[in-house]
């Protein structure tokens, strides 16, 4: 098609749209001219509505003439092969070092031998019956036949007891049975150097003692009651020379949750009763028999607050001496705090505490075997014994504890030493024996311990302890040290080699001059028992988990001491042995 033919198309199209818009505009004017006046009555308020919206949906052509097309573009990506030999490795997880599993046995048995024809004997069992209940076994034996430089009675001695337990645990409680038997043979072998006695004498002298026990015991223990638990024991004791000794103690507890405190309530009834056969006085004949009932009711109230733990309690006891016709009404303090002034390194405590210890023929023996059968039973009054100290963590490896108090004593008791007897029937009748004494005592003490965990292999404890008495009649606080200290060292050298040692001291000691006649107190009148230093040391070596050797030495530094007056220990004693774990 020509230029000119569009141009001719053009303009036709042009004036063809005039000519139309002129046309119309006339005829609205001949519309205009023609309208009449004519009267409207509207009869209905104009309501003017909206009407809906409407999109224009045609596009809008855009008229620039700055608007460039765009250009198309093309374009190609020349692709080459390339070769790898490149092979990712698969991934692995990382494993941990598992410690070694640490086998546990229910069981196990040691014998051991060592000079003075010593023997030592432990079996120890535990019967899982089944899920709930378990009985365990327990035999200890520990003899030697004696050989003292110097000594000239026999002075041999064993110790042997069983105790048997079964325990049984339901849903809802605990309950456990608890039985045995022991038997001690000691010698009062301490005979003194004045009055000397003959040869004939000492060979007439039968200074041997045996001690016979038995006890029978229970527990119950209630999960979901006021009523938390109660155990009842009952031992017997007694001896070859017809003593004897009835002890049972009934303690049941209490717990109750007041504002979300809570209270423990301990009802104690404990019953001493028994008689020796030696008269109290050889004159009078009068008996020594023994019946003590002491009554006691112990209410506290724990109180937890951030760092704050704090027990606020009291014990009251009323003690009946049926023999003696003697009653007493007793009232103690039962205060215990603690405050943790740097979370774990530094810990405040203290407390006020008191009670009634009921003092028996059995605990005197066990803390001196060369006791005499003719002692005077009484409870002991602990009026008061106050004290403060701080202990915590000085790092992960030292901790350590230090405390200071003051105790209120009535009716202590001191072990003394027995003057001889002018009518000398028994074997402990010639000043080779101990009694009671008793005493109100005032004591002032320091205590200090630190302990290091250096590893899980070696650890190491030092404790030191020092006392400051004040008696009320006695001339000395007998057989009481002024300073005690220890350390006590455990070493796993290898996996098969391990050690041990405990290191002892005692300071000196006072009794009584059995030698000095009735005088008034003089220093002649005591006597004084060196301080002594005892180095127990043990080796062992592990063959495997369930075999192993041991030896033990025993007072290495090598001194005779006297623990009691006259009575020497035994020098440096070697002991050795085998252990066998083991599962049925």
């Amino acid at each position: 098609m020509s230029r000119y033919i569009k141009k001719l198309i053009s303009f036709t199209c042009v004036f063809a749209f005039s000519v139309t818009a002129i046309v119309a505009q006339e005829k609205e004017k001949e519309e205009e001219e023609t309208i009449e006046t004519e009267r409207v009555v509207i009869v209905k308020t104009y309501t003017p509505t909206i009407s809906d919206a409407f999109k224009i949906k045609s596009t809008p052509i855009l008229n620039d003439s700055v608007t460039q097309k765009k250009k198309q573009l093309r374009y190609s990506i020349f692709s080459v092969p390339v070769a790898s030999t490149f092979t990712p490795a698969k991934g692995r997880a990382a494993s941990i070092d598992k410690p070694k599993k640490i086998p546990l046995y229910d069981n196990y048995a040691t014998l051991g031998f060592g000079n003075f024809t010593s023997v030592l004997a432990e079996f120890y069992s535990n019967f899982q019956i089944n899920r709930t209940d378990n009985m365990g076994l327990y035999l200890h034996h520990n003899s030697s036949q004696g050989g003292i430089e110097d000594v000239v009675l026999d002075d041999k001695f064993y110790n042997t007891f069983l105790d048997l337990n079964y325990t049984s645990r339901t849903k809802d409680f605990t309950y456990g049975i608890e039985v045995g038997a022991e038997h001690q043979l000691y010698n009062w072998y301490g005979l003194p150097e004045t009055p000397a006695l003959t040869e004939a004498q000492i060979d007439a002298i039968d200074p041997q003692q045996n001690y016979f026990g038995a006890k029978l015991g229970g527990k119950l223990q209630f999960d979901d009651l006021y009523f938390k638990r109660a155990s009842l024991n009952y031992r017997y004791f007694g001896d070859a020379l017809s003593s004897t000794e009835h002890h049972a103690v009934f303690t049941p507890t209490f717990e109750f949750e007041i504002v979300d405190e809570l209270i423990t309530t301990d009802f104690i009834v404990d019953y001493l009763g028994g008689s020796f056969d030696r008269p109290l006085d050889q004159v009078l004949q009068t008996p020594n028999d023994f019946s003590i009932l002491n009554l006691g009711i112990q209410p506290s109230l724990v109180v937890l607050r951030d760092n704050l733990t704090l027990n606020l309690g009291a014990s009251v006891f009323y003690s009946i001496d049926s023999q003696n016709n003697d009653n007493d009404f007793f009232i103690y303090p039962k205060v215990t705090a603690s405050y943790r002034l740097l979370d774990e390194a530094v810990i405040a405590y203290g407390g006020l505490e008191g009670g009634l210890k009921q003092n028996t023929y059995r605990d005197a023996v066990q803390a001196n075997p060369y006791v005499s059968p003719t002692l005077v039973l009484t409870p002991t009054h602990n009026q008061f014994d106050a004290y403060v100290g701080l202990k915590g963590k000085i790092s992960d490896i030292i901790s350590y504890n230090f405390r200071g108090g003051y105790t209120s004593e009535n009716d202590k008791a001191l072990f003394v030493n027995n003057r001889s007897e002018i009518l000398q029937l028994e074997g402990y009748d010639f000043g080779n024996s101990f009694a009671y004494r008793y005493d109100d005592i005032l004591t002032l003490n320091g205590y200090g311990e630190l302990n290091f965990s250096i590893n899980k292999k070696f650890k190491l404890g030092v404790s030191g302890e020092y006392f400051s008495y004040n008696t009320e009649d006695e001339q000395e606080a007998w057989n009481l040290p002024e300073l005690k200290a220890s350390v006590l060292l455990d070493y796993q050298i290898t996996d098969q080699w391990f050690a041990g040692a405990q290191l002892f001291y005692v300071g000196e000691r006072k009794d009584i001059n059995t030698a000095v006649a009735f005088t008034p107190p003089t220093p002649e009148a005591t006597v004084t028992l060196d301080s002594y230093f005892d180095a127990n040391v043990n080796l062992g070596y592990r063959f495997n988990d369930k075999l192993s050797v041991f030896i033990k030495g025993n007072n290495l530094a090598g001194q005779n001491y006297e623990r009691w007056v006259n009575f020497p220990v035994q020098g440096v004693q070697v002991l050795g042995g085998v252990t066998y774990k083991f599962n049925y």
